[in-house]
């Protein structure tokens, strides 16, 4: 199994508890309380990992590339975006709707890497695509 399949699946199944987690979690808190700590929680976690690896080392490259830095400071706007909707949109509604459309990042996520970065997919690669949208909204509203 290639190594980037491999941590796929593991972010998947990691994906699916942060889903079941939350939902239990939110219960009696607001969904920006529960996003903010499950926040600093992440943070404090990716934190100690940076720092056993030896990440830390490299710290003034990331002032060298600041182009990564301002795209990497976007994508964590973006993912707290994700998680606050993701929360309210748990806190009321039913898990097993909400993942899935939650998971229209998939069919969002192809059609912009084909249109940002000139990726190419095969003919399967679509129809698998277009699938999973169908699929997402049948499970949604079933």
């Amino acid at each position: 199994m290639s190594s980037w399949l491999f941590y796929a699946l593991l972010a998947a199944v990691s994906a699916s508890f942060v889903t079941i987690f939350t939902k239990i979690g939110i219960n009696n808190l607001p969904p920006s309380m529960a996003t903010s700590v499950r926040a600093v929680i992440m943070a404090i976690f990716l934190i100690c990992v940076s720092f056993i690896r030896g990440d830390f080392s490299n710290i003034s490259q990331l002032m060298e590339h600041k182009k990564d830095l301002f795209f990497l400071i976007f994508a964590g706007v973006s993912g707290a975006l994700s998680w606050l909707f993701l929360n309210i949109a748990l806190k009321t509604g039913k898990t097993w709707q909400v993942a899935p459309i939650d998971k229209l990042s998939v069919v969002i996520t192809v059609i912009a890497s084909i249109l940002i970065f000139k990726e190419t997919i095969s003919i399967k690669g679509i129809i698998g695509v277009i699938f999973i949208g169908i699929g997402t909204i049948f499970v949604a509203l079933g």
